[in-house]
């Protein structure tokens, strides 16, 4: 994938007011780590998340993602009647139907128009979402458009500490599947782009893709309700360590793609902002693709994973801290359950 003429024009996104740190977390699994003999700290000590965000009860996922939108639209000085594209690109949704896009599309007085759909591939899907709509602009198909993403974890965190808790047959081994369950967080992105003919700043270059699906069993989530709706809940089941494995092998792959199709060098990359999942994780990801760790911007240790959120936010919250300066490179590294990964390249 290569583009001239797409612009990054400007980032809005939106933290949730609660915070929930994992030593609160801990304190609800207390007769779980006691009859285990878990050690307190353990959640922190391994995944490097001290908290995490969540919104207010009952916010939806259209909310969390217009309010970004709203910010993005400021930031970018266009009019809603402008947008002619809006793509909604995270895990969660409002329900099956209508598409959460619709939600978003009224809530933000967008245009009739205004093309909208939902995207949806995990923790990849607004760095999907950001090749859909670019794809678009260097068409010349449209002018302007907006990718929204808003994850809400709280229902999968609350659904995985009552199993936990209910569960008396949990072991040591069995208990890690759901650990990943809890380093989620919440939290929303939002993204204006535009089609600039040769695009002097901002500008997305373009990137590489791959998809290695032969490990598509190892992080599987959705409601479960046993047949009763008023009791369903939301749960995951994550081997984390073998999906770090492959997730890492599957990212060194496409990172020698990414800088094949670009023509760049790792050394001429100034920044990187990558899908968080925990501090193991980015080790392991910085030492295989032999990325420098100070060029790396993290908000892992106080937004959590906050799934096809992460990736972009950091990046969001990166430029707002003046990590990225005009005329240098980032890039936008993204791994997903699946697996699948996605690299993007900018120049800003």
């Amino acid at each position: 994938m290569r583009y001239q003429n797409v612009r990054l024009r400007a980032f809005g996104y939106e933290l949730p007011p609660r915070v929930l740190s994992s030593a609160e977390i801990e304190t609800r699994l207390t007769p779980v780590y006691e009859r285990l003999k878990l050690p307190p700290g353990r959640l922190e000590l391994m995944s490097g998340i001290r908290e995490r965000r969540l919104w207010t009860p009952h916010t939806r996922p259209s909310a969390a993602a217009a309010a970004a939108g709203r910010k993005a639209i400021a930031a970018a000085g266009v009019a809603p009647a402008d947008l002619e594209c809006l793509i909604f690109a995270s895990v969660s949704r409002d329900m099956l139907e209508p598409a959460t896009a619709a939600f978003v599309h009224r809530e933000l007085g967008l245009p009739p128009r205004c093309l909208i759909f939902d995207i949806s591939n995990a923790c990849l899907g607004f760095l999907d979402g950001m090749v859909m709509l670019a794809n678009m602009l260097e068409l010349g198909q449209m002018q302007t458009g907006l990718i929204v993403a808003g994850e809400t974890a709280e229902d999968l965190i609350e659904s995985t500490l009552a199993a936990l808790l209910a569960n008396r047959t949990l072991t040591r081994k069995s208990i890690k599947s759901s650990f990943a369950s809890l380093t989620i967080g919440s939290g929303a992105v939002a993204l204006v782009m535009e089609r600039t003919p040769a695009a002097a700043d901002r500008r997305l270059v373009g990137g590489t893709f791959l998809a290695n699906t032969a490990h598509n069993d190892l992080c599987q989530g959705g409601v479960t309700d046993n047949g009763h709706r008023e009791t369903a809940s939301t749960l995951m089941a994550t081997d984390s360590e073998e999906l770090l494995l492959r997730g890492i092998e599957t990212a060194e792959t496409a990172w020698r793609n990414f800088l094949a199709e670009l023509g760049w060098q790792t050394e001429s990359i100034d920044a990187f902002f990558c899908h968080q999942v925990g501090s193991a994780h980015a080790r392991q990801l910085l030492t295989t693709l032999n990325l420098d760790p100070r060029k790396n911007f993290e908000t892992l240790p106080y937004l959590g994973n906050v799934g096809s959120v992460s990736a972009p936010i950091t990046m969001a919250i990166g430029l707002e801290q003046g990590i990225l300066r005009p005329g240098q490179r980032a890039a936008l590294l993204g791994i997903g359950s699946g697996i699948n990964c996605m690299m993007l390249g900018i120049e800003w």
